[in-house]
């Protein structure tokens, strides 16, 4: 075992578990919410942050749904600003070894709780948007539902990760 930057012997006590999941869970809604805005709003033209309330018929509406966007895009922003500064404050002058099991399912559940969150108070509770604007609107409901599970399986999958992380045991990480 080699010593961390500053000489210190390495703990032997420090595990895998110890990975600042609370990190990995910012990254994955900032990296859900750009997934969302690049894909969703501005490759495929599914929809935009208002689009429901405000469809793109106008210049004005199209002007006030890309201002939402855009502050929709900020927030993914911050996320993954402050999922940086845990991640560093963590990391900064120590010797680790982390899980790349910790890490992705810290992401899924981050993610996964995006896609939730996102889908039931934009697309279900405020109905500000919906998945897929561009099918006939009887449809759009199932592409929401879709948007859900994809949202669940991601968040499970991630907690299965991050259990399986403590071989058998709560990681550290989770307890705090």
């Amino acid at each position: 075992m080699t010593p961390d930057p500053q000489g210190r012997p390495p703990d032997p006590a420090r595990s895998d578990a110890d990975f600042p999941v609370a990190a990995g869970v910012l990254f994955g809604l900032g990296l859900g919410g750009f997934f969302d805005g690049i894909v969703l709003h501005q490759v495929l033209q599914w929809h935009h942050m208002l689009s429901s309330w405000y469809p793109i018929t106008s210049i004005e509406n199209l002007e006030l749904n890309t201002l939402w966007d855009g502050i929709f895009h900020s927030a993914t922003y911050v996320f993954v600003v402050i999922g940086l500064f845990v991640l560093w404050r963590r990391a900064r002058g120590r010797h680790l070894r982390w899980s790349n099991r910790a890490l992705v399912g810290s992401l899924l559940v981050g993610w996964g709780l995006f896609n939730l969150v996102e889908g039931l108070i934009d697309h279900q509770w405020l109905g500000v948007h919906h998945v897929n604007e561009r099918v006939a609107r009887a449809h759009w409901f199932t592409w929401d539902l879709g948007f859900l599970a994809w949202g669940l399986a991601m968040l499970l999958g991630g907690l299965w990760l991050l259990l399986r992380t403590g071989r058998g045991t709560t990681p550290t990480a989770l307890r705090r």
